[in-house]
């Protein structure tokens, strides 16, 4: 798949690479979906405390990818016939086949955080750059 790879792939099979990657993307497309995924990771909540928990999400955003979420069947939306509604979200037993990507994600991310930070590091050095923070 990449040039790196010792293996040498056909073109149909780096097209049903694409293919596959493309459809994940679909159905994690955004900031949003993976952060909501990781707050509900702790057990169901209320749609207030995933509000919370994933800072800066907009509540009608918060509830376009919980809705989604749903569709693809990440969650489950439990409405309690209670006054006021009660109205909880959980995780799916399906939600558990994005473990591997998740830590992938965070693997990746911290990496290329240690990466940037160093060639700044570097670069401030070199170029006698004002002490300035990059990645608090």
């Amino acid at each position: 798949m990449f040039k790196n790879s010792k293996e040498k792939h056909s073109h149909e099979a780096c097209q049903s690479s694409l293919g596959a990657v493309q459809d994940a993307l679909y159905v994690l497309n955004g900031k949003w979906k993976l952060p909501v995924i990781i707050a509900l990771n702790e057990g169901h909540k209320r749609f207030g405390e995933i509000q919370k928990n994933v800072a800066g999400i907009a509540p009608k955003v918060l509830s376009s990818e919980l809705k989604n979420l749903e569709l693809n069947g990440f969650v489950i939306r439990r409405v309690y016939n209670e006054f006021p509604v009660l109205v909880e979200y959980e995780l799916t037993e399906y939600s558990n086949s994005l473990e591997n990507v998740i830590t992938a994600l965070k693997d990746w991310g911290l990496q290329h955080r240690e990466k940037i930070r160093a060639e700044y590091k570097k670069a401030k050095k070199i170029n006698g750059l004002k002490e300035e923070t990059i990645f608090q």
